[in-house]
């Protein structure tokens, strides 16, 4: 068998037992097994238990940002550029629930190397997110221009709730990708939209 195809089984393998395990439950020989594979065969292909899990991370955090990129359509109007982000977010987030359990649970929880990777595919997600605003912001030529602050503020909080909604979906029974984007559509698009049109809440005096 190529070495590729190999390496990729016990990546899969690796990726099921630390998001349904944990890290630290997780054992080498549990995923040789799941692979299919010799644990010495695993060592020689990844060396250890945490380049295995960094390996798992980067792959998953890899697939995940390319997912987003490629369900973005560009040429379409703002707002549906967001959702259809937001679809591909949700919909790659369900087919792959341990994946997810390894970037936002996992590599989270143990510090680094580890959350530095998952720090770096956040920043990358909200760099992308964060043009997509601002390219919502002067579409609408409708009152003055957000600022950078603001744009860049309403980018970590979509995606910060992005990730909380993710988990709560995979873990609550029934919840489709469609639903999880919609939600999340209706609650930051329609607030985009009156601040797209400069009207904002104010606290009380």
């Amino acid at each position: 068998m190529p070495r590729a195809v190999r390496e990729r089984q016990m990546m899969d393998a690796a990726v099921r037992t630390f998001g349904q395990r944990g890290y630290r439950a997780a054992s080498m020989d549990e995923i040789a097994e799941l692979a299919g594979v010799s644990k010495p065969l695993v060592y020689l292909y990844l060396n250890s238990k945490e380049e295995l899990f960094t390996a798992c991370i980067r792959r998953e955090a890899q697939a995940l940002i390319e997912a987003v990129r490629a369900g973005v359509e560009p040429g379409l109007p703002a707002d549906r550029q967001l959702w259809t982000g937001l679809a591909a977010f949700f919909t790659h987030t369900a087919r792959h629930p341990d994946g997810w359990a390894v970037l936002h649970r996992q590599a989270r929880t143990h510090g680094e190397p580890f959350a530095a990777v998952v720090t770096a595919m956040r920043n990358e997600l909200v760099a992308f997110v964060t043009a997509l605003i601002g390219a919502a912001a002067r579409e609408t030529h409708r009152g003055p221009e957000l600022g950078d602050r603001d744009v860049a503020g309403l980018a970590q909080a979509l995606v910060g709730a992005a990730e909380s909604l993710a988990g709560w979906a995979n873990e609550t029974g029934g919840v489709t990708a469609k639903e999880a984007a919609g939600t999340l559509m209706n609650f930051a698009w329609m607030g985009l939209g009156n601040l797209m049109e400069d009207r904002r809440w104010s606290p009380p005096r």
